[in-house]
């Protein structure tokens, strides 16, 4: 159950990446709302997570996922520039991911 609450925490922190992104500084109410639920959400999933994975692995993974997702729905959504070379850097954050989940807890 550890790895869902973590992957669901590295899920928030692209929400609130994204919720940042359009509060403008904290001027459009919903976004900052939006903001501040996720980041809480991410937060606590990764600290209910890092009670059964190790610490290290837990944080690497949770950025992991968020800096993967927030790469891509800049991407997607706003048109961030997808070259091969950023796309083959984003496919290595991803095998780095997988083999920490791979190794498990002995990681």
């Amino acid at each position: 159950m550890a790895w869902v609450w973590l992957i669901g925490g590295g899920l928030f922190e692209v929400a609130f990446t994204t919720c940042l992104r359009e509060a403008d500084g904290f001027r459009h109410p919903g976004w900052t709302v939006g903001f501040l639920v996720s980041v809480s959400l991410s937060m606590l999933l990764l600290e209910w997570a890092v009670r059964t994975i190790p610490m290290g692995t837990a944080y690497a993974v949770w950025t992991g996922i968020g800096a993967l997702g927030t790469v891509l729905i800049g991407i997607l959504w706003y048109g961030e520039p997808a070259t091969p070379l950023r796309l083959l850097l984003i496919l290595g954050a991803v095998s780095c991911i997988a083999g920490l989940k791979l190794l498990g807890s002995g990681a």
